[in-house]
């Protein structure tokens, strides 16, 4: 049987293998997988009671539209699009994403490329990116500790 982290760098390789190397860092990697664990856990593909789609929990109109159309990012994601077999389309990455957490990693890491502020690597510092770039509806400041926690276990 797989351990469960090992399942989480696979998710994340796969994601990142579909992006230029650059984007690939320890600090990315922590971020991404303390971002998935605080929305999804890793688990949930559909967001309960909410529109969010994929393990990183992404909304049409917010993540998808701005990796989609963002300057330093719309040309990345029109490649993993390609390279996924998935329309460059709003909707169709939209419903992509629940079911390819290649897809869904990808567009996490460059979601967190929009940001022009380096990448944290610090609890504290992470929670206020986090919240800065993902804006959740219902933030759950006491569950950040643990989500980060985890992403340093896996990524040391």
């Amino acid at each position: 049987m797989t351990e469960p982290n090992e399942k989480i760098r696979a998710i994340l390789d796969a994601g990142l293998d579909l992006l230029a190397e650059k984007y690939d860092t320890d600090n990315a990697r922590r971020m991404l997988v303390a971002i998935a664990m605080q929305e999804s856990n890793f688990w949930h593909r559909r967001q309960i009671k909410g529109p969010a789609r994929g393990l990183w929990q992404f909304e049409l109109t917010g993540g998808v539209w701005g990796v989609m159309n963002f300057r330093t990012t719309s040309n990345a994601a029109r490649e993993v699009c390609e390279l996924t077999d998935t329309e460059f389309e709003s909707k169709a990455v939209y419903r992509a994403l629940e079911h390819s957490d290649a897809l869904a990693c990808a567009f996490a890491r460059l979601l967190l490329w929009t940001d022009p502020k380096p990448l944290p690597d610090s609890e504290e510092q992470a929670w206020l990116y986090y919240s800065r770039i993902w804006r959740p509806g219902k933030p759950h400041p006491g569950r950040w500790g643990s989500c980060w926690n985890r992403a340093i276990e896996i990524y040391p």
